[in-house]
């Protein structure tokens, strides 16, 4: 088997918050969160919220940031998008901009390792209309803001933020929102329509309605999944039982990603050990999600190129 460290990798689906260091949040004054699963998304939230909180200062942003992309940049992963809530901290501090310069500060800093990052700006769905149109109006004034999406309990309709989506799609900004995670096969559907999503955070419960997979599959629209994190929360009862492999067999473009619930390498690791699959079909993920990034064109061809080096190295 192949060092999957040195596959190169894009990284879609992961939560700045979620992948604070434990010594850092123990310097922020923090108590870092168990590996226990989770008991409902509640408690998943409330985790992440705890975390959040620590954070206050420029410094404390800057320095999750380079962390962050020392971490991936140590897993293999060349490019990641990263998910972060810049609106809600900024509101929180109360400096409307500062927490999102300085994670943009932080990532700049973090390219010395030799992995480029750009920034999704998420909004809860529980949250006021009126916060996302304020996440609109940062990843605007922001080159390294890609895109901006939707995130949080499903159960809370995309209806009210279509309008917010339109201005989105219409100032050239990507859309990617959380659908088809607790949210069945309307919430991926509702994503595309009035969303106007270009990619879907998570997506498992797709292949509830056979029509949905006809569309996704025929449109392109590519799957973030999570499958450790699908576990921890529940959604499914072990890792064996995970919807990735006939996900692909539906023809579906998967790329794997980690929620910020484990590293991208240990991710790749633990399905090519579940599903028993071999180098080749790590690589087809691997490439899935370069392709399915909205990195440049020279980054993308580059990365596609490692990646066949890498299968073609041999053992």
């Amino acid at each position: 088997m192949r060092d999957i460290r040195a596959l190169p990798k894009a990284h879609l689906h992961v939560h700045l918050e979620s992948t604070v260091r434990p010594e850092t949040i123990r310097d922020l004054g923090g108590t870092p969160p168990g590996d226990t699963p989770f008991r409902s998304f509640r408690e998943f939230a409330d985790r992440r919220a705890r975390v959040r909180e620590l954070l206050r200062t420029p410094g404390d942003f800057r320095r999750i940031a380079v962390e962050f992309c020392a971490d991936e940049a140590a897993q293999g992963v060349r490019y990641a998008e990263v998910t972060f809530t810049a609106a809600s901290h900024g509101e929180r501090v109360g400096a409307p901009e500062m927490p999102l310069e300085a994670v943009l500060d932080g990532l700049a800093e973090g390219r010395r390792y030799g992995i480029e990052c750009r920034l999704l700006l998420d909004h809860s769905r529980r949250r006021p209309v009126e916060r996302m149109w304020r996440t609109l109006k940062l990843a605007q004034r922001y080159e390294d803001v890609v895109g901006i999406g939707l995130a949080g309990d499903e159960s809370y309709p995309l209806a009210p933020f279509a309008g917010v989506c339109d201005a989105a799609r219409d100032a050239g900004l990507r859309l990617v929102h959380h659908a088809g995670e607790f949210g069945g096969p309307g919430s991926i559907r509702e994503a595309l329509t009035l969303g106007h999503a270009g990619r879907i955070g998570h997506g498992i419960r797709v292949l509830e309605d056979p029509e949905l997979v006809r569309e996704v599959r025929g449109r392109g629209i590519a799957l973030e999944v999570c499958p450790t994190s699908n576990v921890l929360l529940g959604l499914v009862p072990s890792l064996a039982a995970h919807p990735l492999p006939l996900l692909r067999e539906a023809g579906l473009v998967v790329t794997l990603n980690t929620d910020g619930e484990t590293s991208l390498a240990d991710e790749y690791a633990r399905v090519r050990d579940t599903f028993r699959w071999p180098d080749a079909e790590l690589a087809a993920l691997a490439r899935a999600g370069v392709v399915a990034s909205f990195a440049g064109p020279e980054l993308k061809a580059e990365m596609l190129e490692g990646i066949d080096a890498w299968l073609g190295g041999g053992a």
